[in-house]
């Protein structure tokens, strides 16, 4: 093949780093049977999807609706590759030596547009492709290369699977193992309601209005999970998640809203140290509520997309800020309320027992600084340095720490007449006292 000019070999560089390290950042993309449409696109690379494949696996492409441009269409087309593989070539692009990928033997090119007949009118299949065997088991991504760079317009239906038992199976090697994993902590968070229940039935005179939103937010995190299971099941085994997605995407949005109210909540002591609200918690609220509605919109957007649209990037970064605030918003509420019990431990006649709830105060301000540190980047990291084969671990250790995280929270406000965590003995009172001495000495 011909080599084209060396025009705009850094950019092309930059793009393709870039675009691989955010595939290695993000989370493998569940390659069910997915049809995607590309109009009037003039991106040099566009990423499909990226799966883990055994040996046998299979890439199955169907292009639909094609209209290409003049010009020479064997510089246009589907390769697969790894990030190992890659990672050299952008180094002969910066030494000018290629500036296009599929001129290069140690990129497998599935097939270039070359083969492809003229456009029709109907929308039928133009080309569908051979399946292509993969013959080694590693991370493969699936690109587009556009190397004259000039608007593409075409339907494309890709499909990756695994070979399991002689079926198909559609989730990526490493992630085969996930519905079996939601489905199990979903039937652990049915028990934990259980038990939620009895102790608020037992102790049923010191339930607050908080207890009945905490019973609330485990049975939304119930149903997220025993939904993602089967969603994640049904894709595994046909490609597609029969629906399942949608019941997935509305219980996920109602429980990160609901845990993020309960946060806040517990953080103003409402319900079960005072009854109501002030002006800046609901404030507060009304800012939180808003921005979980963006970010599952922006999560739902791009999570269906996939990475070839063009605001694929954008969106998680939307999702991901928007996130961020919201963790962050959740952790005013319980700084208020440490610094509102430091104040009343130093001026009323009550310092023993302010000085106890501040301590919870202080600790679940820790607990839930760590919760959110882990699930947003421990997790995060894990997934990132895990190898594709145990990626399902990543996935184990978010849930083990919301699984924790609920514990936690439960134990530490659960409805007793005489919440323990309350009521100090000599030791505590002494501790309290001690606590109290610091702060002060820090004020000085």
């Amino acid at each position: 093949m011909a080599v084209g000019g060396g025009g705009g070999v850094l950019p092309s560089v930059l793009l393709v780093t870039l675009l691989f390290s955010l595939v290695n950042l993000l989370p493998s993309c569940l390659a069910e049977i997915k049809h995607l449409t590309i109009k009037d696109d003039s991106r040099q690379f566009i990423l499909f999807e990226t799966f883990g494949f055994e040996v046998g696996g299979v890439v199955n492409i169907t292009i639909i609706d094609a209209q290409l441009p003049d010009g020479d269409r064997t510089r246009m087309g589907f390769f697969l590759s790894t990030f190992a593989d890659l990672l050299p070539l952008s180094e002969s692009m910066e030494a000018d030596k290629v500036d296009c990928l599929l001129d290069n033997d140690a990129i497998r090119v599935l097939f270039t547009l070359q083969d492809l007949p003229q456009a029709s009118e109907e929308k039928t299949p133009l080309y569908p492709m051979p399946l292509y065997p993969v013959t080694t088991s590693d991370e493969y991504s699936l690109f587009f290369e556009n190397c004259l760079r000039a608007p593409v317009t075409m339907e494309v239906t890709t499909s990756m699977y695994n070979k399991e038992n002689g079926s198909p199976d559609y989730l990526p090697m490493g992630q085969t193992q996930l519905p079996l994993l939601y489905f199990t902590f979903f039937l652990v968070h049915v028990v934990l309601l259980g038990i939620w229940i009895y102790i608020c039935w037992r102790q049923r005179l010191s339930v607050h209005r908080i207890h009945i939103l905490m019973a609330v937010l485990i049975v939304l995190k119930a149903l997220n999970l025993i939904c993602e299971a089967e969603d994640k099941q049904f894709v595994k085994k046909t490609g597609t998640p029969h629906g399942w997605d949608v019941a997935y995407y509305i219980f996920n949005f109602l429980r990160a809203g609901m845990l993020f109210i309960v946060i806040i909540l517990i953080g103003t002591g409402w319900s079960f140290l005072k009854p109501y609200l002030q002006d800046k918690e609901k404030k507060l609220l009304m800012i939180v509520i808003p921005l979980q509605i963006f970010a599952n919109a922006a999560f739902i957007v791009y999570d269906e997309s996939g990475p070839s649209q063009k605001d694929f990037f954008t969106l998680k970064q939307v999702f991901i800020l928007l996130d961020i605030i919201c963790c962050c918003a959740v952790l005013f509420p319980i700084v208020w309320s440490i610094k509102h019990l430091r104040e009343a431990s130093q001026t009323d006649g009550k310092a023993a027992r302010n000085l106890s709830k501040l301590m919870l105060f202080r600790q679940y301000y820790i607990v839930v600084v760590s919760y959110i540190y882990f699930t947003r980047i421990v997790v995060f990291a894990l997934e990132t340095v895990t190898a594709y084969q145990y990626r399902w671990a990543s996935k184990f250790a978010e849930e083990m720490a919301a699984l924790a995280f609920y514990i936690y929270t439960g134990y530490k406000f659960r409805p007793v007449v005489h919440n323990p965590y309350f009521v100090l003995d000599d030791e505590e009172e002494e501790a309290a006292a001690q606590e109290a001495l610091k702060d002060d000495e820090f004020d000085l």
